[in-house]
């Protein structure tokens, strides 16, 4: 199929982007501090390393309509035919690739806290951004040293705080909880314990101290890489809502479609409960965990609206298949599908993964690079928050967003 201008211009750029991160280069022995091509580097999560970065939309007529990256859209070794660090997924699509003169580095992991997790429930390395060295690997923040010091490092991009708030045992309690009750006898999750406890003063307190030393060691990483505060900037971004207020998803609460078919399993008052307390719990937590620092050198990237009418199963947006798309390269597909990886259960198979779920798929990942670019600001980051712009393309063939 003959791909539109405007997709073109999207493939040529990722195409683009891959080109430049394919190979991490040697530095000349001069590189270091202040020294050298410019770097931005990415810590935290998987709501920046790029999970979900493979689909642009959703369907359920199979991989092929949506299958923007191919199998090596994970593949982050300098050979791009594995993962440094199995199920990190740091993607090809991932926002911190902003080019430009600009070279970006994926350091973040899937799955990570603010401390390292030498192995998880599924047996996985998570490093944190710690100072964490052992036989697994290495924490993020130690990460980050080695790589500043023979680097110029401009910008350290940041998001943590979801997987210590337990978000992802929040999603599977509420999908649960929608497929194991009625619509005439509805079992909520947002008075069940996973939440309630991850709601509590108590755990907020907790969770915002370890914020707080997560970004105090960043800042200790470039100090001892040779920097001082004020020749670096941290951009700290929170998350956007992924999902729409109750009224407004496309989907019934009867029966059981807003799952099976639309891999948004919540009931509307848990969703409104998502959106009006815990994204704001968290969200809040990271601000606040930001002025516990004292760091003179920090720029916000308000997230939080950023998707709203692409989100997962909102009534302005479809599947491929409910919007009569062929493909992810039709003309207009960006604007009428979902930015937001649909939740998995048993559907998981293929070249899908669970973890995948409720995550900026490759429509989402190009739209937070375009903000990211726009609070690097050609050198000089500054704060904002980035909303959905016009419909198409920007001349990077992203999404157009706009950074107020």
């Amino acid at each position: 199929m003959r791909l539109t201008r405007a997709v073109a211009g999207a493939v040529g750029a990722g195409a683009a982007v891959l080109a430049g991160i394919t190979a991490l280069p040697s530095p000349a022995l001069a590189d270091g501090p202040g020294v050298g091509t410019p770097w931005v580097v990415s810590v935290g999560d998987s709501y920046i390393s790029g999970e979900a970065g493979r689909w642009a939309g959703n369907t359920n007529n199979g991989e092929s309509i949506h299958d923007a990256g191919g199998a090596a859209t994970y593949f982050d070794n300098a050979t791009h035919t594995a993962e440094t660090i199995n199920r990190c997924h740091r993607s090809t699509a991932a926002e911190i690739y902003i080019g430009g003169g600009v070279n970006g580095l994926n350091l973040a992991c899937s799955g990570a806290k603010t401390g390292t997790v030498p192995s998880d429930s599924s047996g996985y390395f998570k490093p944190g951004l710690d100072f964490y060295n052992g036989t697994q690997g290495k924490g993020q923040a130690l990460m980050l040293q080695d790589f500043a010091t023979g680097h110029n490092v401009k910008m350290v991009s940041l998001s943590i705080g979801g997987n210590d708030f337990n978000f992802g045992a929040i999603v599977q309690q509420c999908v649960t909880d929608f497929l194991g009750s009625p619509s005439w006898f509805k079992d909520y999750c947002k008075d069940d314990s996973v939440v309630t406890n991850a709601m509590s003063s108590a755990n907020v307190a907790t969770q915002r101290a370890n914020i707080k030393n997560a970004l105090l060691n960043v800042r200790t990483a470039m100090r001892n890489a040779g920097y001082a505060d004020g020749s670096w900037t941290l951009l700290v971004q929170n998350y956007e809502s992924p999902l729409p207020a109750g009224t407004a998803f496309r989907y019934s609460e009867s029966g059981y479609t807003r799952q099976s078919t639309g891999g948004c399993g919540f009931w509307n008052a848990d969703a409104d409960y998502a959106n009006g307390t815990i994204l704001p719990t968290i969200n809040n937590t990271i601000t606040g965990a930001i002025g516990d620092t004292g760091m003179t050198n920090v720029k916000t990237l308000n997230l939080s609206s950023a998707f709203n009418g692409r989100r997962l199963c909102e009534n302005t947006v479809g599947l491929y298949e409910e919007q009569g798309l062929s493909s992810w390269t039709s003309t207009g597909a960006v604007d009428k599908t979902e930015w937001v990886n649909t939740i998995r259960t048993a559907t998981a198979t293929g070249n899908y993964y669970i973890q995948e779920s409720l995550h900026p798929n490759y429509w989402g990942q190009l739209a937070l690079r375009n903000c990211v670019r726009q609070a690097w600001n050609g050198g000089t980051p500054r704060s904002g928050s980035c909303v959905r712009g016009a419909n198409g393309f920007n001349a990077s063939g992203e999404p157009n967003m706009t950074l107020n």
